[in-house]
């Protein structure tokens, strides 16, 4: 049976079929919550032709629902109705999959289960022994333990997940510098950063070349184009300058900084769950948009690892909608 995936977040949705078919696209939930179900009708009528739909979320935390379980409920209705006739299957973190009046019944385990089923996708490839995968995205990091091809992860929910470094809220795309750094260098000095969202890492990232340009792309902390050029005003107004007091130079120290802020916390988190590893891991899966600093942190790790890169098995788009990837594999067994 066909089957096309959703992993609905606060700021993206991202669909795969299993089979190489993966999209995913900014959608400010959070700003447009009504809008979810012709976004997802839409991805549905470019998708390969599908007889069921799964889906798994984070965007239940958005802040237009005063609840996780208004959320919940929220996006299961809004995948229900761009399904039509189709059945509609909602992964839990219990691992089962389950009918969505089910999951409306048990929202806490509805919530936030895309991490779940991309960790276990990713125990095909370390069956036996300890592993890491380290999932690196747009707006957050997923650092999660697996033992013999299983989860092993401490954290449940996501404060659980937060307090055990299994979840770190930073990506390379959303995060404001601000949550990164304290300060930035400039003509030989450290100026502490402006309090506001003037720059993402994004903008980092650009700067650095990790990232491509993108001149129609706005989804940025001004609004103007992800570009270069671009990137170091945004840049120059987290000290509070522009383009006339912060050269190219500075740019690219500042970008610079930032990255090794994100780095050095994202190093934090990771020692700390590999402390509870009952051993070494012999496997280390490194996925999503921001797959080259999830390589950058193991290099940093300095773990004697066989790496498993899911671009380079699934391919770069697939990589991007992991979780969505994972679950249409996962359902697709098991329908």
């Amino acid at each position: 049976m066909n089957l096309l995936a959703f992993d609905i977040g606060g700021a993206n949705l991202k669909a795969a079929d299993g089979w190489g078919f993966a999209a995913s696209e900014p959608f400010p939930l959070w700003q447009r919550p009504a809008e979810l179900p012709a976004a997802l009708r839409e991805i549905i009528a470019r998708a390969p032709s599908a007889e069921k739909i799964a889906v798994t979320m984070t965007g239940e935390l958005a802040d237009c629902f005063e609840t996780k379980a208004e959320g919940v409920a929220h996006i299961i209705e809004a995948v229900c109705q761009a399904a039509g006739r189709r059945p509609v299957l909602v992964y839990l973190t219990d691992g089962s999959l389950v009918p969505p009046e089910v999951a409306c019944r048990q929202p806490l385990l509805a919530a936030a289960a895309n991490w779940h089923v991309l960790a276990s996708f990713a125990g095909r490839y370390c069956a036996s022994g300890s592993a890491l995968l380290v999932d690196v995205g747009s707006t957050t990091t997923d650092i999660v333990p697996l033992v013999d091809g299983r989860v092993a992860a401490q954290g449940k929910n996501d404060p659980e997940r937060l307090a055990a470094g299994e979840l770190v809220y930073t990506g390379v795309v959303r995060s404001p510098v601000c949550a990164v750094v304290d300060a930035l260098p400039w003509r030989k000095q450290q100026v502490p950063v402006a309090a506001e969202l003037f720059a993402t890492t994004r903008d980092a990232y650009l700067l650095l070349g990790d990232l491509a340009e993108d001149p129609t792309d706005c989804q940025t902390a001004d609004g103007r184009p992800a570009t270069k050029s671009a990137a170091r005003d945004r840049l120059a107004r987290m000290i509070c300058a522009d383009r006339d007091l912060f050269s190219q130079e500075d740019a690219l120290a500042a970008a610079t900084a930032v990255a090794r802020g994100q780095l050095s916390q994202l190093g934090l988190a990771a020692r700390n769950v590999l402390r509870r590893l009952p051993e070494v891991p012999g496997t280390i899966v490194i996925s999503g948009q921001g797959e080259f600093l999830a390589r950058q942190l193991c290099q940093r790790l300095q773990v004697p690892a066989q790496f498993v890169s899911l671009a380079e098995e699934l391919g770069a788009t697939v990589s991007q909608a992991a979780a969505a990837h994972a679950l249409a594999v996962i359902a697709g067994e098991r329908t």
